[in-house]
């Protein structure tokens, strides 16, 4: 716990004064009371009642794409705000230390939906998906997936934003079990005109709906908003649970804020190499925030949202102009820049406004967690490689230590997260930290703690067996 305190220190010590000083359950009471409304919450907080609610929550999870663990305020970025996701943090828990279950975009997607290590399903090795000729391969229909699970149990479940682990109908949203979908499919697209990131089909606009392409006007970012937004209105009408899967392409290339209309024309590489600034990263992120502001505000104008667990969390680590600070490395690294990532957790009367919580999970852990929330059976034929960290979120159970596992095909990297203790590969070296207290992995400790150093290094070959091997390899890593 120590080691995840000294990380709480560090930030505010670059920062400004949003996580407290000292280490303890809240946020700092000043910015807290900052926040819009946010003395009526602490008002309430001595009210909150953990018991089961009587009807099953909506479940609003949105992802970001690329977002860096410090590109958020309430995370520590410095030169722009994120209101509403503050507001967000003020009136749930910000947990610390939150990872992504790949240092990309298509494997963590696996991760999330099936609950499962990526690297047990074919879909997830391609890091990441690229086209239906590159990889042809897909997510396989079946049980056991998320939003299969949630049908079962009741749900109207929706798909608006960004899929990419296959392509419709096959291997598309709806056929895993989303009751609707828009979006799309590939790991990126222009923002206006909607060209997806497709070398056999330069010019085709990526958007989806259901399972046929369309074209429409506007910013995607807001687009997917207004849809989600439409669809929190349609569940409140019939009534029935929701989960909505609201996964965003900002900020990902290519670097197009709201005013750029202008920059579809000339952008003819989507990975945007010659183009982009800290100022449209911001203004990226700041269009997020205001979509997300535009959804939640639904939620509340519909009476929904005292009965609805909202998620924030990324895909990965950030890339280009993103912050990760106090971390190392980025997008595609297995150093903590590249896989842990902000995760922020609201479920009114549930989960105690203004916490925070150190406790160490990967996406994989959403699945049996929200499965638990909704009172939806898992699949015993496909066993979750997650836990339910709910009883912990919501302060029943204290936090405890996790072992975690990555790989990740560039310069074969692997990770093993287990307790304070990383074991890291990468770049042909191996490496020991314990990134508690030393989030940066700076200080090399597989001489001094050699023991330890070979225990995780076998663990993680342990595992590495168990999972499916790269194409064209001989083993599980490239």
């Amino acid at each position: 716990m120590s080691g995840a305190r000294n990380l709480l220190r560090q930030i505010p010590g670059r920062r400004g004064d949003f996580m407290a000083q000292k280490a303890g359950p809240t946020l700092s009471r000043r910015r807290l009371l900052r926040s819009t409304g946010a003395a009526a919450v602490l008002a309430a907080a001595p009210a909150l009642s953990l018991a089961q609610p009587a009807r099953r929550p909506n479940i609003l999870f949105i992802m970001a794409d690329d977002l860096g663990f410090a590109d958020l305020s309430c995370y520590g970025r410095r030169d722009y705000a994120t209101p509403v996701l503050d507001r967000l943090a003020a009136d749930g828990v910000l947990l610390t230390q939150a990872y992504a279950s790949s240092a990309i975009c298509s494997p963590t997607r696996v991760g999330l939906i099936t609950g499962r290590y990526p690297h047990r399903l074919a879909v997830g090795l391609p890091e990441p998906i690229r086209t239906a000729r590159l990889d042809p391969v897909g997510l396989e229909p079946g049980d056991g997936l998320l939003p299969r699970l949630m049908k079962r149990a009741g749900y109207r479940t929706v798909l608006v934003g960004k899929w990419h682990m296959g392509w419709p109908p096959a291997n598309g949203p709806i056929a895993c079990g989303y009751d609707r979908f828009f979006g799309i499919a590939a790991g990126g697209a222009d923002y206006f005109s909607h060209r997806e990131q497709n070398p056999e089909d330069p010019a085709r606009a990526g958007l989806y709906e259901g399972n046929s392409l369309e074209r429409r006007q506007g910013y995607l970012t807001e687009l997917l908003a207004d849809r989600a937004v439409e669809e929190i209105g349609s569940a409140a009408r019939d009534g029935q649970p929701l989960l909505l899967s609201l996964h965003f392409t900002a900020p990902h290339w290519p670097w197009q804020g709201p005013t750029d209309a202008a920059s579809s024309a000339v952008i003819r590489d989507l990975r945007h190499n010659d183009g982009g600034s800290l100022e449209v990263y911001a203004a990226m992120v700041q269009a997020m925030d205001a979509a997300i502001g535009r959804v939640l505000a639904a939620l509340d104008r519909h009476r929904l949202a005292e009965d609805t667990i909202v998620i924030f969390t990324s895909d990965n680590g950030g890339e280009r102009f993103s912050d990760t600070w106090p971390l190392r490395g980025g997008k595609g690294e297995l150093l903590e820049g590249g896989i842990r990532v902000p995760a922020l957790v609201r479920w009114p009367g549930r989960i105690a406004p203004a916490s925070r919580s150190p406790q160490v999970m990967a996406t994989i852990d959403w699945l049996p967690t929200l499965a638990a929330a909704a009172g939806a059976a898992l699949d015993r034929n496909r066993p979750s490689d997650g836990e339910n960290l709910m009883p912990v979120l919501t302060g029943d159970a204290s936090p405890s230590p996790r072992r975690l596992f990555w790989r990740f095909a560039r310069n074969n990297q692997a990770a093993v997260r287990d307790g304070d203790l990383k074991y890291l590969r990468m770049n042909g070296e191996e490496h020991l930290y314990n990134v508690a207290d030393d989030p940066r992995e700076r200080a090399e400790l597989k001489v001094r703690e050699a023991p330890a150093f070979a225990r995780l290094r076998s663990a993680y070959e342990s595992w590495n067996a168990t999972m499916l091997r790269y194409p064209g390899t001989g083993g599980g890593s490239a």
